[in-house]
């Protein structure tokens, strides 16, 4: 019987291809085939919220191929990926397609022999429930971009659009920033002594920091510099003693596996990856990657999950493994269990490799360098959660210092690996809160020991705002407001940076001009759009249509006259001054005022403030590099389309245009133009040719 498998990427079908060899073909449709209409609405609000989906321009092509390749087949898997977007492209291909036979759904959690072998022995039919929650997703979505954004243009500035999710997720960085500004610093003092045992030699080794803990029982944190000195003129006059010792044994349990939020989380603050790379170098891991010597391979599970379960009998493998390579005594007796979130689909393994044999150290050098990178975090994460807890010997140490009937109490607390446990193969991101010392830096105490002073140290602090989010807390706020799934959290951090409602600042994520405008417009007009519970309560609704609980068109229906309301109270109300015009330092050379910034569909420009009196406006030239054809300067632009471009200022005399940042020059190897790429704080010129695969690093002068 002659078999075709229909999946998603190209990628994919390539590894899954290799696994089967002659027992079936594998196809790629390379996304949605189908999708609502670009230059209209797409859905029939007076008929049920119908959605009326064309086959998009771009894939009109491969329809044509696959329809083709089904006709030829006797039997068609449809193997996209195992989640509600999947689901639904399996749909709109069965329909488009005309697959014949309702059980034609195949799904794997990883991508193996074992795996994908099991899946075609155990097809079903399209799960409609998902689908018709992706649907009620993109109709949601659609409303919502389709009736503001114009709002939007007109209000504030041309071409803004607003999303769903996408605004929830500027509220809180917008919220934020208002904290940091509103932030009133409060003064306080932290006092230590230098102590060293009585008689003991003064020496580096023997020296030894306390904190300032309480006076006379309680509590004290000096708020200015008198009470700090007061008190360290007091301690000048202290007996010190060693007043309590106790010493245990604390336990630190490893974390659990993965989920595509604590993986992205996690990428961010030890791979320095942002959420929107972690998520396409995991998705390459997933589907696939060339490793040296061995062609394509997948590597990991499937990566869009909220669960930290693991298979039982994955457990016991993994147990067994950990048994063998480390020592029986990092395997625990049971497998190791991990409550996931109460608001967690669950549909999926967290994220864990699919072979423990293929070990980091197996694949270092033989793959991309971030695929492996991740690669190794995913591997002994998991390892980690599957093995024992670390051991630590732990010491708190209360001193007290008293003069007379004043009594001030210091305390000294540290500890010191007793067994490794998961820690011998990952350690777990540092708190900035964990001031516990390494006991091999203090000496050993006894109750009742007497005590020297060597120096007090006093240190003015100011208690500081709420730190800026970037993509790892972003991430993890978005998840616990229930804000957004797992498939869409990077593309919510990417998307609203690219509209230029927030930038990097560093790592940290900052609101522009233009996106405090947008969000204080769409909380004065769209609350409820804005409102991160409301939010969240339409998400849940969503769970509830893929597990069959809610008819879609209910959910819709009870949202669309509430958002027309506002869409039409909106509309008859005027703009407000919600982006203020900006001051230039350009003077009109018509009437000599000075020239304000001002918005258009193309982009900011120069306009002279007394319009209409003076109609005087110019285009700002945004100089980001230049010319590798002429050595002119290059200037970001924007198209008819509203697509950003770069092009020489010596246009027309020089026609060179480029979609990236390009280069000052052509590539060295094959003369087509490089770009400018960013990545881990570092900046590339890469070659745009993909037939060529040269990359250099740019010196910190250029």
């Amino acid at each position: 019987m002659k078999q075709l498998i229909i999946v998603e990427s190209p990628h994919k079908a390539k590894t899954i291809q290799k696994y089967l060899g002659n027992d079936a073909a594998v196809l790629a449709s390379k996304g949605h085939v189908c999708d609502l209409p670009t230059r209209s609405l797409g859905i029939d609000v007076d008929n049920g919220f119908k959605p009326q989906y064309i086959v998009t321009p771009d894939k009109e092509a491969t329809i044509k191929q696959l329809s083709q390749a089904v006709k030829k087949y006797d039997k068609v898997y449809l193997a996209t990926d195992p989640d509600r977007e999947g689901e639904a492209i399996s749909w709109h291909l069965k329909n488009t397609l005309g697959v014949q036979g309702d059980k034609v759904r195949i799904e794997f959690n990883e991508i193996s022999p074992k795996a994908v072998r099991a899946a075609m022995e155990n097809p079903r039919e399209i799960n409609m429930d998902l689908v018709n929650s992706q649907q009620a997703r993109r109709v949601l979505d659609r409303l919502v971009g389709y009736k503001i954004s114009p709002i939007l243009s007109r209000k504030l500035k041309p071409s803004l659009s607003a999303g769903r999710v996408q605004s929830a997720a500027l509220k809180m960085i917008v919220d934020r920033e208002k904290e940091i500004r509103d932030f009133t610093p409060e003064e306080y003092w932290t006092i230590n002594a230098m102590l060293l045992k009585d008689g003991a030699k003064k020496t580096k080794a023997n020296l030894f920091v306390a904190a300032l803990n309480d006076k006379n029982g309680e509590k004290i944190k000096p708020s200015c510099a008198d009470e700090a000195y007061a008190v360290a003129d007091l301690m000048r006059k202290c007996d010190y003693h060693v007043d309590d010792v106790k010493k245990s044994v604390s336990f630190s349990k490893p974390a659990p596996p993965f989920t595509t939020s604590t993986m992205q989380q996690e990428a961010s603050h030890k791979l320095n990856m942002t959420a929107e790379r972690t998520s396409r170098v995991a998705q390459q891991l997933y589907e696939g990657v060339n490793i040296e010597g061995e062609g394509q391979h997948a590597l990991i599970t499937y990566i869009r999950t909220d669960s930290v379960r693991i298979s039982p009998d994955f457990a016991k493998i993994a147990l067994s493994f950990i048994a063998k390579n480390y020592g029986s005594e990092y395997a625990p007796k049971t497998q190791n269990i991990y409550k996931t979130s109460d608001n967690a689909q669950d549909a999926h393994e967290a994220i864990r490799p699919i072979d423990l044999n293929r070990t980091p150290k197996s694949l270092e050098g033989k793959m991309d360098r971030d695929a492996y990178r991740l690669y190794k975090l995913v591997y002994e994460r998991f390892m980690a959660s599957q093995m024992t807890p670390a051991q630590y010997n732990t010491m708190r140490v209360h001193i007290l210092g008293e003069s007379g009937d004043e009594k001030l109490g210091f305390v000294v607390k540290g500890k010191s690996v007793k067994f490794k446990g998961f820690t011998a193969v990952y350690s777990a991101t540092v708190e900035e809160n964990d001031e516990d010392k390494e006991l091999d830096t203090m000496p050993d105490l006894n109750e009742g020991e007497h005590l020297n002073l060597d120096d007090v140290g006093c240190e003015q602090k100011f208690t500081k705002p709420p730190a800026r989010y970037n993509d790892a807390t972003l991430v993890k706020a978005l998840e616990e407001n229930g804000i957004g799934r797992p498939s869409t959290y990077a593309s919510i951090i990417s998307v609203i940076a690219k509209r230029e409602y927030t930038e990097k600042q560093q790592k940290s994520i900052v609101p522009t001009q233009l996106g405090e405008a947008v969000c204080e417009y769409m909380e004065k007009n769209f609350p409820d759009i804005m409102n991160l519970n409301f939010t969240a309560r339409l998400e849940g609704a969503l769970d509830k249509v893929a597990d069959g609980k809610q008819q879609w068109q209910e959910l819709i229906g009870a949202f669309y006259p509430r958002l027309m309301k506002f869409v039409e109270r909106a509309a008859k109300q005027g703009g407000g001054n919600y982006l203020p015009d900006e001051e230039s330092d350009v003077v009109c050379d018509k009437c000599g005022a000075k020239m304000v910034v001002r918005h258009g569909k193309y982009g900011p420009f120069l306009a002279c403030p007394n319009y209409p009196k003076c109609k005087n406006i110019k285009r700002i030239v945004e100089v980001v590099g230049k010319c590798p054809k002429c050595g002119g300067d290059v200037s970001k632009r924007i198209s008819k389309a509203g697509k950003t471009f770069y092009g020489c200022t010596n246009y027309p005399k020089c026609d060179f245009i480029s979609w990236d940042v390009p280069a000052p020059y052509f590539c060295p190897d094959c003369g087509s133009t490089m770009k400018v790429v960013k990545r881990d704080d570092k900046t590339y010129y890469v070659c745009t040719n993909h037939g060529c695969k040269h990359r250099e690093l740019v010196k910190e002068e250029e």
